[in-house]
């Protein structure tokens, strides 16, 4: 079986619930990489000429993204049916908009515009959700300062005026945390500033920019420091050029039908065309150490980044320590890791994780709540969680409040469907900003998922 993706996905709103059903069967395709998504847009559109993409991600915070280079100036079309769509964008000299920038619920989105925005030296005023608005943008507009721009704020949130009229100038910058927005949102502003830009970054973290510029022209040199760390320059004044882009799966939601499948007895799925950058495989890392069957399989290199299916049987697990400097490849993935180890033999602990706590939602406390719920042994701190598993599915028969977190959701949708009872969550609507076929995909694989 062979999930499709011929046709708009079947989207689902408020309270919907998993439960136990079969083992989960067949092959699925992974949906876009969100990251690389976000990246291609905004390249394309400071790039002369036409860039073409293909795979994009169709979800909110990307469909965002898209409106927000309209908005700049830049073209942005769309040709071909659904999973099959072919994004062409038309690059141009960006112009001051007249209309807030509206980034939803986009943290991606919204940090690496600023830092985009800032190189093209004009000026713009962003604007998000209320989810958006209660994030912290202070780590982006700080070095943004540093390099000459102006910026207005709420106490470092949302809305935010940027104005960059007066030019920029390169800075050296040390990263105080592994953040790939703010390295980013640097790098972009440093292609508009005069001079040579140097970003420490003493903990590496998502190196798509990088690979990305380079892809589009951009000359970057890259010398490492230290244990795990490095410098990167890149000097100001380059001209992108346009490029044809193949956008690979993206292995934060690829996670949630690997992780049913390794949790319900007898499942065997494959999901093609995953991204295992390995700035981006903690989880399968860690998932290893716990004793999953995944494998990688039919690996090859795609736009410069390493691609593979990914197959996961199911497994019996087993707590784990998880390192504090793991947490860069896998911030996103922790939701579903706590749930994976609630089913777990003995505890997981898992450190590092400050950053969580500034998500969409609190994701910490969302994960102690959920699994508390649902009868899952849980303890947290500030930046630490501890799962202690009892080698069996959850009892289940909770609700979950989301806080409006697609990752929330979809993990503990995941945990219903191995669960004694039902598991419901209290609003679906926020999965479409990052995994719209999410629905659909799980169906195809067998996954029970009603709404109400």
């Amino acid at each position: 079986m062979t999930a499709s993706q011929a046709k708009p996905a079947r989207l689902m709103t408020g309270r919907v619930s998993a439960r136990r059903a079969g083992p989960l069967h067949g092959a699925a395709a992974a949906p876009g990489d969100k990251s690389i998504s976000h990246r291609s847009l905004i390249l394309g559109a400071l790039s002369p000429g036409e860039t073409r993409i293909s795979g994009l991600l169709e979800a909110d915070d990307v469909l965002r993204t898209a409106a927000a280079m309209r908005g700049l100036g830049a073209g942005v079309e769309r040709d071909g049916p659904h999973g099959q769509a072919v994004w062409r964008v038309s690059g141009a000299p960006w112009q001051s908009p007249e209309k807030a920038l509206y980034l939803g619920n986009s943290g991606t989105g919204v940090r690496l515009i600023m830092g985009a925005v800032a190189g093209a030296r004009i000026a713009a005023t962003f604007e998000g959700d209320i989810s958006l608005r209660g994030r912290p943008m202070g780590r982006v507009l700080e070095p943004l300062r540093m390099m000459g721009a102006e910026a207005t704020d709420r106490d470092g949130r949302l809305p935010v005026r940027l104005e960059a009229n007066g030019g920029l100038k390169a800075v050296k910058v040390k990263l105080a945390t592994p953040s790939a927005q703010v390295k980013s949102a640097i790098l972009l502003a440093a292609l508009g500033a005069e001079g040579v830009t140097r970003v420490h970054e003493p903990e590496l973290c998502r190196d798509h920019t990088e690979r990305m510029l380079e892809a589009f022209g951009v000359a970057l040199s890259m010398e490492p420091e230290g244990a795990g760390g490095r410098y990167i320059e890149i000097a100001g004044g380059q001209t992108l050029k346009s490029c044809d882009v193949v956008v690979p799966g993206d292995p934060s939601s690829a996670a949630f039908p690997i992780a049913a499948a390794l949790i319900i007895p007898n499942s065997d799925v494959t999901i093609k065309g995953v991204l295992v950058n390995p700035l981006r495989a903690g989880l399968y890392e860690t998932l290893r150490e716990m004793g999953a069957d995944i494998s990688f399989e039919n690996t090859r290199v795609e736009n410069g980044e390493p691609v593979a299916d990914i197959r996961a049987r199911h497994s019996v697990l087993r707590g784990v320590e998880v390192p504090a400097s793991r947490a860069p490849s896998m911030i996103d993935e922790y939701p579903i890791l706590a749930v994976l180890a609630s089913h777990a033999h003995g505890e997981t602990m898992m450190t590092g994780l400050e950053e969580l706590r500034v998500k969409e939602s609190d994701r910490i406390a969302c994960v102690e709540a959920g699994l508390a719920a649902n009868g899952g042994d849980v303890a947290s701190g500030p930046d630490w969680l501890r799962v202690r598993g009892q080698g069996k599915p959850l009892n289940g028969g909770a609700m979950v409040k989301t806080h409006h977190d697609h990752r929330i959701a979809m993990s503990f949708l995941v945990a219903g469907l191995a669960s004694g009872k039902p598991v419901e969550i209290d609003d679906a609507s926020m999965i479409a900003t990052s995994f719209p076929d999410f629905f659909d995909l799980m169906a195809a694989l067998g996954a029970d998922i009603v709404a109400g």
